[in-house]
């Protein structure tokens, strides 16, 4: 997770003082830190309605309401990858057992030059008119390969599938665009490169899902919720587009407006410069790693603010794990990679510290 940003550490014990005098807090809070996130994590994904963003608790329960507004039936595929992240696979391997659906796992190509197109090349081979969704992230997030989306949305397109995105990885730290890629689903945990806290997340939305049913049937996505006098003449109907699949309790008084504010941030940083930014500290690094043996994927099919580092057979990880650890550095085993994910908190000089542990 990313370290906390002072800005929204304060804003974060603001929020949560205002307990202490609970009749300050009035109908109308309920609902205007909402607006205030859902609006700027749009803007951040160039999504032109702030309300087709949903506020969720984590990615798990933004896959699963996706998963519970797509018409599968048995016999239908579902496209994954090789050791993607678990809260977007378990629940599509749960349709299995459930409804016979099959799921199509893209195994990752060899470590060679190439890599990475071949992996996007056999995503789009893998789509076919069986296929009912594919569920992926925008970056693997054991080695930061990058995913052609453009290119698979429109395969999907070809054969009416829908395109579900976790973003968790990415989104923050580079540029995404929902106008351009449209996808029918994009989940997003906050405590990563959107600067929030541990526990809230956001999700886009399209038009696919604009009359589904929420996973949490709570008074606030119902329509004419903001009357607390008229709460209990219940209405049958959920609020319009993605604010019907909010969580309950999503005034979360503390965390809404604390990845709200982290936004904030990202937005006056921009993403496409915090990849500039990465790209600039991580280049001779990642030369120097490349000249001990090191496999580390191409810069055009990875992330600049996330990838993975593969040893050669002369390296022993475990004591590549020790020198890091002895350094204080802090990186992630993920697989069989070393995942290193810098960001603006970073400088050359770190990463200098760490190649100096691969000899």
């Amino acid at each position: 997770m990313s370290p906390q940003l002072k800005a929204v550490e304060e804003i974060g014990v603001d929020f949560l003082k205002r307990k202490s005098q609970p009749s300050d807090i009035l109908a109308p809070d309920f609902f205007s830190e909402k607006e205030v996130l859902r609006s700027r994590f749009a803007q951040l994904i160039s999504a032109e309605d702030s309300q087709r963003i949903a506020i969720l608790p984590s990615v798990s329960f933004g896959i699963g309401t996706a998963m519970k507004n797509i018409p599968f039936e048995k016999g239908d595929e579902i496209v994954v990858l090789e050791e993607q992240f678990p809260s977007n696979y378990y629940t599509w391997q749960q349709l299995k057992s459930e409804i016979g659906v099959s799921v199509k796992t893209i195994t990752a190509p060899p470590l060679l030059p190439g890599r990475g197109q071949r992996w996007n090349d056999e995503i789009l081979e893998a789509i076919s008119p069986k296929t009912k969704c594919v569920a992926l992230p925008i970056l693997h997030w054991a080695d930061g390969t990058k995913f052609d989306l453009k290119a698979i949305r429109d395969k999907t397109d070809e054969v009416g599938a829908y395109l579900i995105i976790d973003g968790t990885q990415s989104i923050g730290a580079m540029p995404f665009s929902v106008e351009e890629i449209k996808p029918d689903a994009l989940i997003c945990a906050g405590y990563k490169w959107l600067m929030g806290a541990y526990g809230l997340g956001v999700g886009y939305f399209g038009e696919r899902f604009d009359h589904g049913t929420p996973l949490d049937n709570n008074w606030m996505n119902h329509e004419n919720a903001e009357d607390f006098a008229k709460l209990v003449s219940y209405s049958p109907n959920f609020k319009p587009k993605a604010a019907r699949y909010d969580v309950g309790e999503a005034s979360n008084f503390i965390m809404v407006p604390m990845l709200a504010e982290g936004i904030k941030q990202l937005l006056a940083w921009t993403p496409q410069g915090i990849q500039d930014y990465c790209e600039g500290i991580t280049k001779k690094a990642i030369d120097q790693l490349r000249q001990k043996g090191c496999f580390i994927e191409e810069a055009d099919h990875r992330g600049q603010h996330l990838f993975g580092i593969y040893l050669p057979n002369t390296m022993n990880i475990e004591e590549v794990k020790s020198k890091i650890s002895a350094k204080k550095i802090l990186v992630s085993i993920r697989g069989n990679a070393i995942r290193v994910s810098p960001n603006v908190y970073n400088n050359p000089e770190d990463l200098e510290k760490l190649v100096s542990c691969f000899i």
